[in-house]
């Protein structure tokens, strides 16, 4: 299967994190069917990392689109974001959750969870998505989406009510209905 083009990462967020539900998810020999996202759409945006500006931890979110940006959260828990948008907008879609494809043993329903059966860590930061071992491919898109608020951002404000969570209604592996 051929990766995702860079041109398909320099859209923004909310319309990449939608697009990539459906999507396949390959690292090294496992697989995964992307069920779940939720999009931070830029420095303006309260529950987005970038929004406490340019980072040595949020530089890779300024670009260029179609990296890969893993960070590590409560002392415990990498979790694995697709850089978008145009080069300097700090954009990202967080995956949730997915369906495990193949070569994939652990639960995959949260963003931490997923991460960690398929073994990914931040050695992989800043990763270019069109080259193997990390790379995200078309995939069967759900039926239908469900849009919700995002979880664990109760910090941003207004932000926290903004709809940017997005999941596949039929999926099991969804991380919260």
């Amino acid at each position: 299967m051929t990766a995702l083009p860079h041109a398909f990462y320099a859209q923004d967020a909310e319309t990449v994190a939608k697009a990539l539900l459906g999507a396949t998810l390959v690292f090294e020999t496992k697989r995964v069917r992307i069920v779940e996202t939720e999009a931070y759409v830029g420095t303006h945006d309260l529950a987005a990392h970038s929004s406490k500006g340019r980072t040595a931890r949020t530089d890779v979110m300024f670009g260029p689109p179609g990296r890969a940006y893993l960070y590590l959260i409560y002392g415990m828990y990498e979790l694995f974001n697709v850089v978008t948008g145009d080069e300097g907008d700090a954009q990202a879609v967080l995956i949730r959750a997915a369906e495990p494809l193949e070569n994939v043993t652990g639960k995959t329903d949260g963003p931490g969870k997923l991460t960690r059966a398929l073994g990914l860590d931040r050695a992989y930061n800043r990763h270019d998505l069109t080259a193997p071992p990390l790379t995200l491919t078309t995939g069967t898109p759900p039926s239908e989406v469900v849009t919700t608020t995002r979880v664990g951002v109760d910090y941003a404000g207004a932000w926290k009510d903004a709809p940017l969570r997005f999941y596949d209604a039929s999926s099991r592996w969804v991380s919260r209905r």
